[in-house]
């Protein structure tokens, strides 16, 4: 008898569910943890679907990475919310509160990437992702921004989603820390 949860899916979902595994079990047991058995049964199906569609756990977790960078620019649209320090806040911390898994997977693939060079490349596009939502949103808004500016906001906003996800501040101050940083990217480089 096939094991209801191993349930066949669409063409398409498979894949889907896979990346959403992955992301999960990242995020619960780590890179040490990720294994096709643990994605697989994270995402009700049969492990070889994982060779099927990704053939190497490198190719899974790459594939994963950009999966994840993209959910979390649509989730955040922290390009859209640039100039409004609220809405911006909001953005953001619904965006972590929501789904802290993808946040806290890209985090793994970041430390990765210390110990692994051939990472490096897709976290780089990861950050350089990132950095252009935010200047875009800023250039839509008419606001001024420069290569370095909307880097370090960038940094800061990075730097307090780890902190959060590591328990150092709670979701209020997180809200108040971005509210902050808000106002400071509205305002926009000086110089």
């Amino acid at each position: 008898m096939t094991d209801p949860a191993k349930r066949p899916l669409n063409h398409g979902d498979g894949k889907e569910a896979l990346l959403a595994a992955t992301v999960r079990v990242v995020a619960t047991k780590g890179l040490r943890g990720m294994t096709f058995r643990a994605v697989a049964d994270q995402a009700g199906v049969n492990n070889t679907l994982i060779a099927h569609h990704f053939g190497t756990r490198d190719k899974l977790l790459a594939a994963a990475l950009e999966w994840s960078m993209e959910r979390s620019i649509g989730l955040a649209n922290l390009g859209e919310y640039a100039g409004d320090p609220e809405s911006f806040r909001s953005a953001l911390v619904e965006n972590v509160l929501s789904e802290p898994a993808l946040q806290v997977f890209q985090f793994e693939m970041v430390l990765e990437s210390s110990r692994r060079p051939d990472l490096q490349p897709a976290v780089r596009t990861l950050y350089e992702r990132y950095v252009q939502e935010l200047a875009h949103g800023r250039s839509d808004l008419g606001l001024s921004s420069s290569a370095g500016f909307d880097r370090a906001m960038f940094a800061a906003l990075d730097g307090l989603v780890l902190q959060y996800l590591g328990h150092a501040i709670t979701a209020e101050q997180l809200s108040e820390a971005v509210q902050a940083l808000g106002a400071v990217v509205a305002a926009g480089p000086r110089g």
